[in-house]
C-alpha cells in the first residue's frame, strides 16, 4: 500500500490526503496540537515510526524564523530514508523581478523570504521535489470569501502583477512529481495578473460592488511586503517534465467554478408528470 506522511497537515496537504485516501492510499500527518486524528508534531517517537513505513513524505511546515523545523528535528531520519520526499516551497524565494518573467533557473534568496530559501534549497539537497507556490485560492480560501466577508481590498498600483494557483492545481502537481524527477517546479496559472483585476472580478460573482481603494500605507506590514513584490512565474518546467496542465489557467476559470460550488441552485418548477405512453 502507498502510505503518505504529511508534516503539516494545513490546507494545501488536507485537500491532497482527501484525495489519496479516496484512491486507496494510507496517509497519515502531524499538526502542532495533534488536532483531528493527527499526530504531534512533537511525538517523536511516533513520527519516527512513521517515516520509517513510508512510501512517500511531504512537508508544509513553514520556516520558523530562520530554520526549518521539520529538517532541525527530523533531517537526519529523512536523509536516510528510501521514501519520495516533497516539499511545498513559495515563489516569494525568487523575490522582486520588477514584473518579469521568472522560472527554476532564477536564483533564489534575494528577497523577503532568506529564511523559505534557505529550506528550499535544503530539501533540494535532500533529492526532493520542490513545489514552488505563488498565491493559493480555493474554497472556503478565495477572493470571493474575502468579498463576501467584507475583508477584500483594493490598492491601485498599476503594473502590480502576481501569479495564483487553485487548490485543485496543487493537488494535481504534486501527484504528478510523484513520477518526476527530483528538483524545483513552480506550480502557477497561466495568467498572472494584477490583484485588483481578481477582486474586481470576484466581487462581480459574488453580486456586490468592489471593495473601495485603500492607500497602502493602511496596510499591514506582511500585506506591504506582499505588494512589495511584483513577478510572473512561469510554469513550463512542470508542464514539460511532469505532463502537469493546471486545470485552472486563469482566475476567471477558477473562480467561477468556487462560485458555482456556492451559489444557491436556482428553484424551477416540478416537471409535468410524463403520460402513459412516454417511457
Amino acid at each position: 500500500m502507498n502510505r503518505l506522511f504529511v508534516f503539516g497537515m494545513g490546507y494545501a496537504a488536507g485537500h491532497l490526503a482527501a484525495l489519496l485516501q479516496g484512491r486507496g492510499w494510507s496517509v497519515t500527518g502531524t499538526t502542532r496540537d495533534g488536532r483531528g486524528g493527527t499526530l504531534r508534531f512533537d511525538d517523536r517517537e511516533r513520527v519516527a515510526a512513521e517515516i520509517a513505513t513510508a512510501t512517500h513524505i511531504l512537508s508544509s511546515v513553514p520556516p520558523a524564523g530562520e530554520v526549518d523545523p521539520v529538517l532541525v528535528a527530523y533531517g537526519a531520519q529523512l536523509a536516510q530514508s528510501q521514501a519520495w520526499l516533497g516539499y511545498l516551497s513559495s515563489t516569494g524565494v525568487y523575490g522582486d523581478t520588477g514584473g518579469a518573467w521568472v522560472d527554476e533557473t532564477a536564483p533564489i534568496g534575494s528577497g523577503r523570504r532568506a529564511a523559505r530559501a534557505a529550506a528550499d534549497a535544503e530539501w533540494q539537497a535532500l533529492d526532493a521535489r520542490v513545489f514552488r507556490l505563488p498565491g493559493i485560492y480555493g474554497p472556503g480560501r478565495s477572493p470571493i470569501d474575502r468579498v463576501r466577508a467584507g475583508r477584500a481590498h483594493r490598492v491601485g498600483l498599476p503594473g502590480q502583477v502576481f501569479s495564483r494557483v487553485h487548490i485543485a492545481d496543487i493537488v494535481s502537481g504534486v501527484i504528478a512529481g510523484f513520477a518526476g524527477p527530483a528538483g524545483p517546479y513552480n506550480l502557477s496559472d497561466d495568467f498572472p495578473c494584477d490583484q485588483d483585476a481578481v477582486v474586481s472580478y470576484a466581487a462581480t460573482l459574488a453580486g456586490v460592488a468592489p471593495p473601495p481603494l485603500v492607500p497602502l500605507e493602511s496596510l499591514s506590514d506582511a500585506a506591504r511586503g506582499f505588494y512589495a513584490e511584483n513577478r510572473r512565474v512561469a510554469n513550463g518546467k512542470a508542464k514539460r517534465v511532469l505532463g502537469w496542465r493546471p486545470r485552472y489557467p486563469d482566475y476567471r476559470l477558477g473562480l467561477r467554478a468556487l462560485s458555482a460550488m456556492t451559489s444557491p441552485s436556482a428553484v424551477t418548477p416540478a416537471p409535468a408528470p410524463a403520460s402513459s405512453d412516454q417511457r
